[in-house]
């Protein structure tokens, strides 16, 4: 069966995460964005596990469901949970500070109870939902799956800036640099928001490990921004086998951002407005030309230097992707008003009513039904989105980069956005 699944998100008990992440509101986006299996996240955390353990029961092998039923929805629809978790690793290797984000994945709440009781004599698992652990990343893939091999360990957003393994700030040049001799208990690498899998198939070493997409989502609007899609059986050893086989007939695709709206695709200095592409980068030594201090080298800056393939390079039998911008947003800019707006969310719900979830309007929704029900200038811009045709200012040094699709002349055609107005 076709499952779109997220992997990593965060609850109520993690540092700037809404205090609406709980498993009820989670569950609920999850049906509204379109994913059948959703990240617990935060299972290191002593509150957020009691939760799970009390809110949740066994659904098929490794995945759960929220013991108290909503009625409206049928078994089969109801939303599956897998359990994982992200961990903070800050450590010193090879005479330089590392700070390395690592995803686990784990089959079962005894696992889970294992992980917790092992951790906590390491670090304080209270003080976040996302822990920071004085750890080398390697010895905590190789805890971790001590305690249970049907475990994954996955670097997360692996090119940010200042948390992951090939961050420009605090990680490493490559995975056996980090990993060493557990390398060979590395399967995948989140790409993150700022980067897509085009970019990282610049690099031959990452050709060994699949290459999944998540969410990362910190509220409940923002699951399925990214995720992955597989043709596979709903239970965790079949998503797990179908990641780290890296079979495009089980694996089939990844949805992404457009990678330039990531926070850290260019380089840049927040505080002084300065955005710069690789190529200016080095122009300036990679100073900043307004205060003179290093810069924050982005995601794209930090591709090409570790790069030893050209842009638009594909392995055999890679696995494709699909670039997508939140439907609330394509509504956002189709009305001229900001994406919290009551407007936005009356036509936003008005749309799932009518056409079904999110990712599938997105994605598979014919464009004369969604001018249907919402109008022609957003059937326009879903057809321009889907053919990557869009205008973005790149996001850096913790910005997002702000995203356009419709033309002042193109939403002149269109009656100035009458089209939305119903």
């Amino acid at each position: 069966m076709k499952i779109i699944a997220d992997f990593h998100i965060h609850s109520k008990y993690s540092r700037a995460t809404s205090p609406q992440m709980n498993l009820e509101n989670i569950s609920q986006a999850a049906q509204t964005k379109g994913a059948q299996v959703i990240s617990t996240g935060d299972f290191t955390h002593p509150a957020w596990f009691r939760e799970l353990k009390d809110k949740l029961k066994p659904a098929e092998t490794g995945l759960f469901k929220l013991k108290t039923k909503n009625e409206k929805i049928k078994d089969e629809e109801e939303t599956r949970f897998i359990l994982t978790t992200e961990i903070s690793c800050i450590y010193s290797k090879n005479g330089k500070v590392r700070k390395t984000h690592i995803l686990i994945f784990a089959p079962d709440l005894a696992t889970v109870e294992k992980i917790n009781t092992r951790l906590a004599t390491i670090g304080n698992l209270k003080a976040d939902g996302r822990p920071i652990l004085g750890l080398d990343a390697k010895n905590l893939l190789k805890i971790v799956l001590e305690i249970n091999p049907d475990c994954l360990v996955v670097p997360a957003h692996c090119w940010t800036p200042w948390f992951a393994v090939f961050g420009s700030k605090s990680g490493f040049d490559s995975l056996e640099e980090c990993f060493e001799e557990q390398i060979k208990n590395i399967f995948a690498v989140e790409t993150g928001l700022s980067s897509d899998p085009a970019m990282n198939w610049q690099l031959s070493s990452l050709d060994k490990v699949a290459l999944i997409s998540c969410s990362d989502a910190h509220s409940a609007p923002k699951i399925g921004r990214e995720a992955c899609v597989f043709d596979t059986e709903l239970s965790y050893p079949a998503i797990i086998e179908a990641i780290k086989s890296k079979n495009p007939k089980k694996f089939l695709c990844t949805i992404e951002f457009f990678p330039e709206e990531g926070k850290y695709h260019y380089d840049g200095h927040r505080l002084c407005n300065v955005r710069l592409s690789p190529a200016e980068t080095k122009k300036y030594r990679g100073l900043c030309p307004v205060c003179g201090k290093p810069l924050v080298i982005g995601v794209a800056s930090r591709v090409a230097a570790l790069a030893d393939r050209p842009e638009g390079f594909a392995p055999p039998q890679a696995i494709p992707y699909k670039r997508l911008i939140p439907l609330s947003q394509v509504v956002s800019e189709v009305l001229g008003v900001g994406e919290a707006s009551k407007r936005v969310q009356e036509i936003y719900q008005r749309l799932i009513s009518k056409l079904g979830p999110e990712l599938a309007i997105l994605i598979d929704c014919p464009l004369s039904g969604i001018e249907k029900v919402g109008g022609s200038a957003l059937a326009l811009a879903i057809q321009k989105m889907r053919a990557g045709q869009v205008n973005i200012e790149p996001g850096y040094d913790g910005v997002y980069g702000q995203i356009s699709i419709l033309s002042a002349n193109e939403r002149k055609d269109l009656g100035d956005r009458q089209g939305l107005l119903f």
